[in-house]
Order: C-alpha cells, then structure tokens, then sequence
C-alpha cells in the first residue's frame, strides 16, 4: 500500500468522525439540540441533504478500489494524464489545510453549528476569526477537501463529486443567505458587505 493509498480513507474518514460527527456530538450535548437538520421532506432544503448523502457514499465508491482494491480501480475510469507525484502531492496539501480549516472554522461556530438550517431557531451570527475572511469557511473546506481528494485518485467518479457537490453548496449557501437575511436582518445584510461569500 503506498502513502495515498493510506492517506486517503485515514483522512476522509478522521474528517468525517472528528470535524462533523464529533463537533454535531459536542453541539447536542452543549446545547440538547440536535444539530443534523436535514429532514426527509421534498422541499429544496432537504433534497440538498439528501443528494449530498449520495455525494459522500460515492467518495468511497472511489476511495475504497483505489486503496483496498487497486486491481479493480480501472473500472473507475482514472485519470492516467493526473496520475502525477506532484498532483497526489497537491492533493494531500489541499487535504490537511481544508481539514485544519474546517475544524478551526467549527470551533468559532460553537453552538451554532448546524448541518442544514432549522427555519424554526435562531443562532448567533458568528462574524469572528476564519469569519471574518469568508461567510462560508466551513463549505470552503469541504470544496477544497474534494478537490484535493480528486487530485490524489483522478477517476470519473472523484470528479463527479467534486463538480456536483461544488453545485449543491453553491445552492445551499444561498438558501442559508435568505434564511439569514431573514433572522438577522441588517446585522447579516452588513456582514455580508464587508466580508465575501468564499474568501
């Protein structure tokens, strides 16, 4: 097994236990609110959890034959043009600076951390630290995560996560903005004057 090949489902997976299992654990327990929002309705809001419910499944689709099951990674459609020392490189670096990001970016929030949006709560509007630079911190580490984990294992099925979870935030973001707009008011319409959407 090589570095990438560990790399990869070590990182992915302490991404996911620590910065999103973990961080939802500690909010519930600080504050008796179950910080997982997405429902299962048919409104744009909870088709949007459930798409990127699909995203994340393919992500070990893609990781799981490239690094337990190389044999069968062709079937993935990699691609051999990428298969770089220096892109595998880039992508680890994306990697760890999105997961220190993100995890710095949650901490900020600290009980209003939220996976989704809860129309029928108010939280804090956090405008401190990672953001003070970007509205979205957070949904920019996971985008740059995604890339990087594209850069390391190129393959058809890598690049359509990327490119269809780049689409699902772009639309949550938007979604969170209104909603945003709509709770906090001119606090929230001056914040987004001084500070852009990503950085």
């Amino acid at each position: 097994m090589t570095f990438y090949q560990l790399f990869l489902p070590t990182a992915t997976l302490l991404f996911v236990a620590l910065v999103f299992v973990l961080r939802s654990v500690i909010v519930w327990k600080q504050t008796g609110i179950n910080p997982f929002v997405f429902g299962k309705t048919d409104n744009a809001h909870d088709y949007i959890g459930f798409v990127y419910k699909i995203m994340t499944s393919l992500t070990w689709v893609s990781i799981i034959p490239f690094s337990f099951a190389p044999k069968y990674y062709h079937f993935l459609n990699p691609i051999l043009y990428m298969e770089l020392e220096e892109v595998k490189l880039i992508g680890v670096g994306l990697v760890l600076v999105a997961f220190t990001w993100t995890a710095i970016a949650q901490v900020q929030m600290s009980s209003s951390w939220r996976i989704g949006i809860n129309y029928k709560e108010k939280t804090d509007l956090i405008s401190h630290g990672l953001f003070n630079y970007s509205r979205n911190p957070i949904f920019l580490g996971i985008l740059v995560t995604y890339l990087g984990t594209f850069l390391i294992a190129p393959n058809t099925i890598s690049f359509t996560v990327l490119f269809v979870t780049y689409f699902i935030i772009q639309t949550q973001v938007r979604l969170e903005e209104e909603y945003l707009e709509e709770v906090q008011g001119q606090n929230y319409t001056d914040y987004k004057k001084k500070v852009r959407r990503w950085i």
